[in-house]
């Protein structure tokens, strides 16, 4: 499991346009290194990125090699409804978390 920082506000006014961010805390490999003995260093990457809100998709994103190790993530959504945002990513080796965070909408 990956250690994360998430930043969103508890509360928001409806209609307000509020920051997400998340750090990602991951081994990063682009599989294009090599060991001192010459054997490629295999890939392991966070390859998907997906933020719901309620359920409903804010943000989908598909990373590739070029990403920096303990990725940043930061984008907007509009508050229309209190609820969870929740936060999924999947890696190389098919290993998936998820983090929640709560907002009140007023």
């Amino acid at each position: 499991m990956a250690r994360v920082l998430i930043n969103i506000p508890k509360e928001a006014r409806k209609g307000e346009v509020i920051e997400i961010k998340v750090l990602i805390s991951h081994p990063m490999e682009s599989g294009q290194r090599r060991t001192d003995s010459g054997q490629v260093i295999p890939r392991k990457i966070i390859n998907k990125f997906v933020c719901t809100w309620n359920g409903d998709e804010v943000l989908s994103v598909d990373l590739f090699p070029a990403i920096a190790a303990n990725p940043f993530l930061s984008f907007f959504a509009v508050a229309d409804v209190s609820g969870t945002i929740s936060m999924t990513w999947v890696d190389d080796d098919g290993a998936t978390q998820t983090e929640l965070a709560s907002i009140t909408v007023t």
